[in-house]
């Protein structure tokens, strides 16, 4: 056991030296802007659609059963939750089960009638800035022609509906919080996945791979001894770059600084087990980098990032279930924004461990075949 220690941390004080000595980059081919292109042409709309909504319906009359039926007949929403109580509708929010929230208040009619105005509330998810105001505009715009249908059956002016739109997480829209947690996922992403994958192809292409094979380290050993070096440089940018977030561009944090370190460092554990996958089945650096390229484009895009997942053809959707960036999104920002309990990180962190053991135990598979070689 001893030995075996000293053997790892051999190698990994011989991979720190190699990361930090050797700073190469790689220019792209042909394959991977055309297998992107065609991610980017199914996955990406601006377009905010099949949006979910939970109405709390205090007032139950004819007049906010009239109103919930045009968002029941409305192209742009697909599922009505009707929660009882506002935990609830805070609840659908919060796990993201509904993007918007309406509440009508139990005077809704009685206004309507009294030629009053009645007030509606509607809670929109902030996370997603470009979302929750295009979103929110669709239900100013329904409730506006519910509203001039309303002035003509009165034939006055008087019934009005107040709409008060509040943004939770995000209250002022900020696109700035939205970006710079996303860019935190983002530059993780991008330097855990080149440290690992350039680690065995870099081997290979300096002819020392072969040394490798004959030394006394066991197969088990190496991938180890490849694993800990970019995890830990990738961990300890990511916290740079979250106080950077929270100091320098007035992100408040309000989740929980230990989930949200152990999240990390999950989230990190299972990109670089791709990397190393990518890795042990490149003979170049630069059939490494380009399988970096192959990877990153459509796991950022099948991530939510740029585009709700919800939004995309079921296809992907289900393709972005074996994405671990989609979870270490939705962990960070749930984490950041809103002080995401344990149980729901957790639910969250056991794909990403699943996904992260196995691709490692891929990697070691194919590891093994070409030490055999």
């Amino acid at each position: 056991m001893q030995g075996s220690l000293t053997r790892i941390k051999a190698l990994i004080k011989k991979e720190f030296l190699t990361i930090f000595k050797d700073p190469k980059n790689r220019s792209l081919i042909i394959i991977p802007p055309i297998l992107q292109l065609f991610v980017f042409a199914q996955a990406i709309t601006l377009e905010v659609r099949n949006i979910d909504i939970s109405i709390l319906d205090y007032s139950k009359t004819p007049s906010s059963r009239e109103l919930i039926s045009r968002f029941q007949n409305s192209r742009w929403f697909n599922r009505i939750y009707y929660p009882n109580t506002k935990e609830q509708l805070k609840e659908d929010i919060d796990l993201k089960k509904s993007q918007l929230g309406l509440i009508i208040e139990n005077d809704f009619e009685k206004n309507i009638n009294r030629r009053k105005t009645a007030q509606i509330l509607v809670i929109a998810d902030g996370r997603q800035t470009n979302s929750a105001s295009i979103a929110s505009s669709y239900v100013s715009n329904i409730i506006a022609t519910y509203n001039l249908e309303l002035e003509e059956k009165f034939d006055i002016k008087a019934p009005k509906i107040n709409v008060v739109i509040r943004n939770w997480f995000n209250p002022n829209i900020e696109y700035k919080w939205f970006l710079t947690v996303s860019l935190i996922v983002m530059l993780a992403l991008v330097l855990s996945l080149l440290l690992s994958a350039l680690s065995i192809a870099r081997e290979r292409e300096l002819g020392t791979f072969s040394q490798l094979s004959v030394s006394p380290l066991s197969n088990d050993e190496i991938l180890i001894s490849k694993t800990i070096p970019p995890l830990i440089v990738a961990f300890v940018s990511s916290i740079i770059i979250t106080l950077i977030v929270a100091i320098v561009f007035k992100v408040p944090f309000l989740g929980s600084i230990f989930l949200y370190l152990i999240s990390t460092l999950t989230s990190l554990f299972s990109i670089i087990g791709i990397g190393l996958f990518i890795s042990s089945i490149s003979y170049t650096q630069q059939q490494a980098i380009l399988g970096v390229f192959a990877f990153q484009t459509p796991a950022v895009l099948l991530s939510g990032f740029v585009s709700p997942v919800e939004d995309m053809p079921l296809f992907f959707q289900y393709l972005s279930a074996i994405n671990p960036i989609r979870y270490y999104m939705l962990i960070n920002k749930g984490i950041y924004f809103k002080s995401m309990d344990a149980k729901t990180v957790f639910e969250n962190l056991v794909p990403l461990i699943l996904i992260a053991f196995l691709a490692l135990f891929v990697a070691r598979l194919s590891f093994k075949l070409k030490t055999e070689e």
